[in-house]
């Protein structure tokens, strides 16, 4: 079973993007009967970033961090959107039978151009280049969170649509993989965590750095002697995440039974985030001081990918008639 999925290297990597996307992508790795793809969506990314240094180095970043935090280049293959350029070249052929009436429904273009983000094009047809990221590999499955559901829905109408017109099988249609219980990973205030937003708990961030933004989690002004709202409490969601789950009674009790603060609750929080990520945190270091190894993985990876895609854009062209 193959399996795609990728991460835009719009910001540092933080706690949702391992929940949600990175946790799912070591583990999948694991299974003997899955043939992992995982690429740095850097050509998304440029919907956000406009400065070239920028984007080079949060890609380079990006790939440093998931091999951090546990992907292995000997079971998946990682590699940078840009250096495929075929990409953007089956985006192009399925645009051609995308209507804008899918495109003007997708909930997250609305959402961030709410939010101020500027109505660019880019921003607008972002669920075909995503397609053809996912269809350019034949993929079966796609590790998603909740918020990107629509667009991997998006993905199966508009390969659909491109074998109607082409030929039935030259596209995979692929499915959703969706952890229901971490779907969406609340921020600092509430939301849901983005790095469009600015409330992220960064998985690398210095820990000084890590600690201000810990005890600066939105709470509200329950006594220390009073037990704790659990519903819609941010605090709450995110210890639920890093507690062990023996020990996550104990930690519950904390909040229904009153007799702790915020500040304490935060601080315990903190000790786990460290805990969790302290081999990826040292692991990065070592990566740092080798960045030759990084871009060596990267380039190896598209090689790899290039053997699934030389044969589906050679499928494409030919039935479009540009070959």
């Amino acid at each position: 079973m193959r399996i795609l999925s990728g991460v835009q290297p719009s910001g540092k990597l933080h706690i949702g993007n391992y929940f949600g996307a990175i946790r799912q992508f070591v583990a999948q790795q694991r299974e003997p009967i899955n043939e992992c793809y995982y690429f740095i969506a850097d050509l998304h990314a440029m919907t956000t970033i406009h400065e070239g240094a920028v984007l080079r180095d949060y890609s380079r970043m990006v790939a440093t961090d998931f091999l951090a935090l546990g992907l292995d280049p000997a079971r998946s293959v990682l590699y940078r959107q840009s250096d495929v350029p075929e990409v953007t070249e089956l985006a192009w052929m399925l645009s051609t039978v995308t209507p804008m009436g899918l495109l003007q429904r997708g909930h997250s273009y609305k959402d961030k151009t709410s939010k101020g983000i500027v109505a660019t094009h880019g921003l607008f047809a972002y669920p075909v280049l995503m397609a053809a990221d996912i269809l350019i590999v034949r993929s079966d499955r796609v590790p998603v969170g909740r918020d990107q559901k629509q667009h991997l829905e998006m993905t199966r109408d508009i390969a659909g649509a491109f074998n109607q017109t082409y030929g039935e099988g030259l596209l995979r249609i692929p499915e959703a993989m969706i952890l229901a219980e971490t779907a969406v990973v609340p921020g600092i205030d509430g939301q849901k965590m983005s790095k469009s937003y600015g409330n992220t708990l960064e998985i690398f961030a210095p820990e000084g750095e890590l600690k201000k933004r810990v005890m600066s989690i939105v709470t509200d002004s329950t006594p220390v002697a009073e037990p704790k709202p659990t519903k819609g409490n941010t605090l709450y969601a995110l210890l639920k995440l890093f507690t062990p789950p023996a020990e996550w009674p104990a930690t519950k009790r904390l909040f229904t039974e009153g007799g702790t603060g915020y500040g304490d609750l935060k601080k315990r929080l903190l000790g786990l985030v460290l805990e969790t990520f302290g081999p990826a945190r040292r692991r990065r270091e070592e990566l740092l001081s080798d960045p030759g190894h990084v871009e060596r993985v990267l380039a190896d990876g598209r090689e790899r990918a290039m053997k699934v895609i030389d044969h589906v854009m050679t499928d494409c062209r030919r039935a479009c008639g540009l070959r």
